[in-house]
């Protein structure tokens, strides 16, 4: 029989769990802020227009640090497009995504939106350094930040919000080694402006954290290099920088799919030795941490064809893709890998948080439901909090297309303040349960509060509209810890989560 184990003991850690790792990520794009978050004339709507029923299923996804407004859609942002009141906004185009802006969602609303989420809710406002610059970025944090008594924060004041928004986390730009980005640019373009935007901000205010754009992907021709330029500019002015990636299956490939974290961690590794290389050169005794602010399930294939025929509408139906319990795997084991990091990876943003890639569908004038991929990440973030336990598995291997020889476990755990153990784990295996072994040193723990699992005979179960419930986690019987030693079997392509007391 083939067993996975591995062996948790408290004096191997990897590093604290920022809560900013469950943070996600809301662009003006399709129907996230529309009939997404914002749809004043909703049953459930307040008197600001948010759906109260997202509102719920946000809180209970669990959501923290969450980034606005794109993205893509950033990179022609005008900010004062969205201020002052509703109605006297202009309309734009927005290249990025074909379709028109009707401003009627923007830098208030967005505020006033985490501000009912609850105090978790941080901002992270992404700044245009594609088609402006400098000048408007202190505007912005002027406007934004600046308590009183200059024209920009008593134009706040004005507009109805006499407190500051007090936003500390900002992103130099989106994507900028994108050619596909509105004002791309070279690293060498990008990583120039990206100081003197930073050292313009810290002029203002020395306190805000601020994340350089890094590669769009592993895979650009130009990752690593655009990296090491970008940070010998900025090393010394930024505090993050940036990762994004998406994954799907291609040409049916399954197994390579569900293997996509090993990717995943592999860019993360590349990315802090790169970091770390340029600080060496520079002598530096700083780090760098990651801002992982873009990553999930998104089947991009399908993507261009959708926006290229676009004819500028408002809000259309966009890149809704509906998860399976496939892909909830997969997103399951992308969280395990970001944990798999804590000691580097301080920010993370699931894209999107609602309709576009995202685990909450909304139906206009309609309910609002859990994708399959909600249930992860709500269990993620509610249990995965404190100090990240070193997991070093012994596992059966499978062999992948993309990705060669994989592990069938992929799993991480988290001790909680409490002294609880929370362990993540994924069996990867298509066809068969995998049992596990877990040996606990130096830990109190005697008994297993609870074992469950998200998996389905089918593995591409959904929830829909018709089914919203179709898929949801459920409780796994003989799971058992006796004299320190943990046993449970993980059902085939499931997600599991087992809390130790």
């Amino acid at each position: 029989m083939r067993i996975a184990r591995f062996t948790l003991d408290p004096a191997f850690t990897v590093g604290e769990v920022n809560p900013r790792l469950f943070g996600s990520f809301v662009e003006h794009l399709g129907r996230c802020v529309y009939t997404g978050v914002f749809e004043p004339d909703h049953p459930t709507a307040d008197a600001a227009g948010l759906r109260g029923d997202v509102l719920d299923l946000v809180r209970e996804l669990g959501v923290t640090t969450i980034r606005y407004p794109g993205g893509n859609f950033v990179s022609g942002y005008k900010w004062e497009d969205s201020v002052g009141p509703a109605a006297d906004r202009p309309r734009r185009l927005d290249l990025a995504w074909r379709s028109t802006e009707t401003n009627r969602f923007g830098l208030s609303e967005y505020l006033a939106f985490l501000k009912k989420i609850g105090p978790q809710a941080e901002p992270m406002m992404a700044l245009n350094l594609g088609t402006r610059g400098v000048a408007e970025a202190l505007e912005l944090q002027e406007y934004a930040n600046h308590p009183s008594g200059t024209a920009l924060s008593d134009l706040r004041a004005a507009h109805g919000d006499k407190e500051p928004f007090g936003i500390k986390l900002w992103c130099l730009g989106n994507e900028m080694d994108g050619p596909w980005q509105t004002g791309h640019k070279t690293a060498e373009e990008y990583g120039r402006l990206a100081a003197e935007t930073a050292r313009a901000m810290r002029q203002m205010d020395s306190s805000v954290e601020l994340v350089a754009c890094g590669s769009s992907a592993q895979s650009m021709d130009t990752f690593a290099e655009w990296e090491a330029t970008v940070l010998t500019h900025t090393y010394d002015l930024v505090d993050h920088i940036s990762l994004h990636a998406y994954y799907e299956p291609h040409d049916g490939d399954v197994d390579s799919f569900l293997a996509s974290a090993v990717d995943m961690e592999s860019f993360i590794e590349n990315v802090v030795a790169t970091c770390d290389h340029v600080g060496a050169k520079l002598k530096s005794k700083k780090k760098i941490d990651l801002s992982f602010d873009e990553w999930n399930v998104w089947y991009m294939s399908r993507a261009d064809a959708q926006v290229s025929a676009l004819d500028w509408p408002e809000a259309p139906r966009l890149l809704e893709d509906n998860y399976s319990v496939t892909d909830a795997v997969v997103l399951g084991s992308l969280l395990i890998a970001l944990l798999r990091h804590a000691d580097r990876v301080k920010v993370a943003c699931l894209a999107q948080l609602v309709n576009v890639i995202a685990p909450i569908m909304t139906e206009p004038g309609g309910p609002a439901w859990r994708q399959t991929t909600f249930f992860p990440f709500a269990q993620a973030s509610r249990h995965g909090r404190g100090e990240v336990l070193d997991v070093r598995v012994d596992s059966p291997t499978y062999e992948t297309r993309k990705y060669g020889e994989a592990a069938l476990l992929h799993a991480t755990a988290v001790r909680a303040e409490d002294g609880t153990v929370t362990v993540f784990a994924v069996n990867r295996g298509r066809s068969d349960s995998l049992p596990l072994e877990v040996a606990l040193s130096g830990l109190d723990l005697t008994r297993v509060v609870e074992h469950t699992a998200l998996s389905d005979e089918d593995p591409e179960a959904r929830n829909t509209l018709d089914a919203p419930d179709r898929v949801t986690p459920h409780e796994v019987r003989g799971t058992a810890l006796t004299d320190g030693r943990l046993s449970a079997t993980l059902e085939p392509l499931s997600w599991n989560v087992i809390r130790l007391a």
